[in-house]
This record gives C-alpha cells, sequence and structure tokens, in this order.
C-alpha cells in the first residue's frame, strides 16, 4: 500500500507537469490557427484531455467481451465523466478561485465569457437529454436509438462549428513563451516567442502522451489501493474509478485560474461536458443497448445524471441571469457530489 501511494504522488506530479506542457501549447496552437478563446477551451483542450478516458467506455464496450457485466462498465464510465465534470470539476476550480482572490486580495468573481459557457451549458443540457431520453427507450428499438444516436453527433459536430467561427481573440502578447521553444532556435527565432506550428504540435502530443501515460499509472494506483481497502467495486466503478480518470487531467482548469485566464478554464471543463454528453453517449446507444437502459438495476448510475443536471442549473442559471460566475458558486458543484456519494453508501447499507 505504500509504495502505491508513492506511484500516486508520483504519477499525480507527471500529469501536472504535462498539463503546464499541453495548456502552453494549446494556447499557441489556437494562436496559430486564428482560433477563439472559446474554441481553444472548449474544443482543442476539453477533446484533448477528454479522449484518455474516453478510450475506457469504448475498450470496454467494444473489445471488453459481450458479457453484460462490461458493458455496464463502460455505461458507468460514460454517466461517470459528466457528473464528476459538473459536481467535482466544479468544485476544484471554484476553491483555487477562492484561493486565487484570497491570495491576490480580490472577489471570487471570473473574468470570463459569460457567452460562451452559456452556450457550452445549453448545448450540454440539450444533448444529455436527448441521450437520457434514448435511454428510456426499450433496448430493441434499434431505428429509434440510432436515430438519437445520429442527432448527438450533429448537435456536437454543430457545437464545434460554432466555436470554430467565432472571431479570434487569443493575443501572442499574452501568451508565455514555448516551452519546448528551444526545440525552434533558428533563423533568427528567440526560443519560444515566435515558434514554428510543427514544434507547437510536437509540444501538445508530447504533453498528451504524458498526461495520458501518468494518468494510466494513476488509475492502476488507485484500484489497487481500493481493492487493498476493500472499497465495493459498485463504488470504484460510480465514484472512485470516474475521479481517478478524469480529475487529475482538469488540472489544466487549475493552471489557467491560476494565470487568470479564466475562459480557458471554465471552457476546459463545459466543453468537456459537451463532448461526453455526445461522443461516449453514441458508443452506448449504438453497442451497448441493453445497459444504456433505464431500469431497477442501472437506476443508481443513472441517477447520476440528474444529479449532473441540478448540479450544473444550480452554477449556471445565476451566471445567466445575473451575467456574472463566481468561486463560491462553483464550490457548490462538491455538494452534489458529497449528495450522490451518500445515495450510493445508502443503496449499498439497504436503506434506500
Amino acid at each position: 500500500m505504500a509504495l502505491d501511494l508513492v506511484v500516486l504522488l508520483v504519477s499525480f506530479a507527471v500529469i501536472l507537469l504535462g498539463a503546464a506542457l499541453f495548456t502552453n501549447g494549446i494556447e499557441w496552437f489556437g494562436r496559430k490557427l486564428e482560433l477563439a478563446e472559446g474554441a481553444v477551451g472548449s474544443v482543442l483542450a476539453a477533446v484533448g484531455t477528454a479522449l484518455p478516458e474516453t478510450l475506457i467506455p469504448i475498450i470496454a464496450i467494444g473489445f471488453g467481451g459481450k458479457g453484460i457485466e462490461t458493458d455496464e462498465i463502460g455505461v458507468g464510465a460514460i454517466l461517470g465523466a459528466p457528473f464528476m465534470l459538473a459536481t467535482l470539476a466544479m468544485f476544484v476550480t471554484g476553491a483555487t478561485v477562492l484561493y486565487r482572490g484570497h491570495r491576490r486580495r480580490r472577489d471570487d468573481t471570473l473574468s470570463v465569457d459569460t457567452g460562451v459557457l452559456g452556450t457550452d451549458v445549453r448545448y450540454f443540457a440539450a444533448a444529455y437529454a436527448l441521450a437520457l431520453a434514448v435511454a428510456l427507450l426499450p433496448p430493441e428499438a434499434t431505428p429509434a436509438r440510432w436515430a438519437g444516436a445520429l442527432i448527438l453527433l450533429a448537435i456536437y459536430a454543430n457545437y464545434v462549428r460554432r466555436h470554430f467561427e467565432a472571431d479570434p481573440d487569443v493575443d501572442a502578447s499574452d501568451l508565455a513563451p514555448l516551452r519546448l521553444g528551444r526545440l525552434d532556435r533558428g533563423r533568427g527565432r528567440v526560443a519560444g516567442e515566435h515558434p514554428r506550428m510543427r514544434v507547437v504540435g510536437v509540444q501538445v502530443v508530447v504533453a498528451l502522451g504524458v498526461i495520458i501515460a501518468g494518468a494510466v499509472v494513476f488509475v492502476g494506483a488507485v484500484d489497487r489501493l481500493s481493492l487493498a481497502l476493500g472499497v465495493p467495486p459498485v463504488l470504484l466503478a460510480l465514484v472512485i474509478a470516474p475521479v481517478a480518470t478524469e480529475l487529475p487531467e482538469k488540472t489544466n482548469s487549475v493552471i489557467w485560474v491560476l494565470q487568470g485566464k479564466d475562459t480557458l478554464a471554465m471552457g476546459n471543463i463545459t466543453g468537456a461536458m459537451v463532448f461526453q454528453s455526445c461522443i461516449p453517449v453514441v458508443v452506448g446507444i449504438v453497442l451497448a443497448p441493453a445497459s444504456w437502459h433505464l431500469s431497477g438495476d442501472s437506476a443508481l448510475a443513472f441517477a447520476s445524471a440528474a444529479i449532473a443536471f441540478a448540479s450544473t442549473a444550480a452554477i449556471f442559471w445565476p451566471m445567466v441571469s445575473r451575467g456574472r460566475l463566481t468561486g463560491r458558486r462553483l464550490v457548490t458543484g462538491g455538494l452534489f457530489y458529497v449528495a450522490y456519494v451518500g445515495l450510493i453508501l445508502a443503496t449499498l447499507a439497504g436503506i434506500v
């Protein structure tokens, strides 16, 4: 157990290193493509960091055999990602905002583009509501389920198009020199200040590789610790696994908050929510229809979706009506996470 704790800490440090490289590289990538800040945070960063955990349900459902158990693991991972993003990731980001405000003696209001975040939240609500509506259909309703899957793909394609068509607003003067800029010396360049696209791409790919490697080791250590501590498999599948796969990579948002780049930080989370409510869900609808179905056996897993909706509404509805988002509002996501953990424990104890 002591060795696993050391591995956990070292792998988390590796993830932090990868996140620092990734946030720096993805900003330069957006600058090179002349993309708006929303596209950089909500699409490029969100998809890039969501890919590792997206592989879990794909592997479990597509390559884990034909058993219902592997399908349930995959569906649990699909439902766990939006839940964690809407609750615990919001809490961690909000806590970072409060820490920043205390350190710099300023209030906890985030300097965000509320239009960008409002768009993200509306797309998430529409896509996830459709995904859950499909779960109400019987597994044998194949044509209706496929239609729902195609609509989800269309929703995400339209979401990406809308962000990429926004006016560019990433200013090179706001960017730190590229971390691997020393690889681009030559032709009179100062290392990192005006890097070529190929070097920017190398840094982004290297950073993703570091994050993925660190996350894989991190998840393995969490699994071993859970078994050593005797944590029930249900608790591991619904609560611990999503934290292990999603939360470490959201250190990108923490880094951006500390740098004062709040739209990028929040877009990294809300953009991942949109992605996770569309692309992985399609995998569950098409390849695991029996498991992507709301029933008595799956009610506890699908309850996480209801809590994700409630947390999102509690955090972002005041932002839409008042035009501002605060760290205090974000930390309320932690309450919804605790509520769901309490529901799981009560179910395991036979109280519910």
